[in-house]
């Protein structure tokens, strides 16, 4: 009986794995569709059942996931901001070096002119005017920002402890989201690419040059 035992259990195990796998899979697949509907069709034209359908699954599967509305958009901002700053990290596996600080600007700027970005604008907006979308997508850009500055900081090699660093990573950040927001309308990259130049080289002076000792 204990092998019999052992086999049902053995089975029931290897039943649960792919359903636990096929239940990661559609909760991805829920995720990317939802960033991809509100980059396009922003937030009054991506409803669940937009989503569902776009990810190939059921409402009911995308409400047993995401009971809501709101639990399922920001949820799906804060999967691919994660994903994006995983690969931001990986550009660069063995650490930035001065040499790097140029593409390290650029790859800062290019965060803020995908469609995660047009993404994440709709649900800010959203989030003004909707009061039970609000302080979710508030905590959600506050922790976002504070990992990207990390990122920023660590990349670019900022030591923060010098007079205005901190201030200069972060100048470059609202630089960068500027630069998304004009990118909207247009394309932008020719001047996209001379602001990311001029800020290569204006971080070299602010972040490797002499500390300013008129500053406390």
């Amino acid at each position: 009986m204990g092998g019999v035992s052992g086999a049902v259990h053995a089975a029931d195990r290897a039943e649960r794995v792919p359903k636990q796998d096929r239940s990661r899979a559609t909760r991805q697949r829920l995720l990317e569709a939802a960033v991809a509907c509100l980059a396009e069709h922003g937030w009054a034209g991506s409803t669940v059942s937009v989503v569902a359908e776009r990810a190939g699954v059921s409402r009911g599967a995308a409400q047993h996931h995401f009971p809501t509305r709101e639990d399922l958009f920001t949820a799906a901002v804060e999967y691919v901001a994660e994903e994006r700053s995983g690969a931001l990290r990986a550009l660069f596996p063995e650490g930035a070096g001065p040499g790097d600080r140029q593409a390290v600007v650029a790859a800062l700027v290019d965060l803020y002119t995908g469609p995660l970005f047009r993404a994440a604008l709709h649900l800010w907006v959203a989030a003004s005017n909707e009061e039970q979308l609000r302080d979710r997508v508030t905590e959600l850009e506050a922790r976002v920002g504070r990992e990207t500055h990390r990122i920023a900081v660590d990349l670019l090699g900022a030591d923060e402890s010098r007079p205005g660093a901190r201030e200069t990573v972060q100048g470059l950040l609202d630089m960068a989201r500027g630069l998304g927001l004009a990118n909207l309308l247009t394309d932008d990259t020719a001047r996209r690419e001379r602001v990311v130049e001029q800020w290569a080289r204006l971080l070299d002076g602010a972040l490797d040059g002499p500390p300013d000792r008129h500053r406390g």
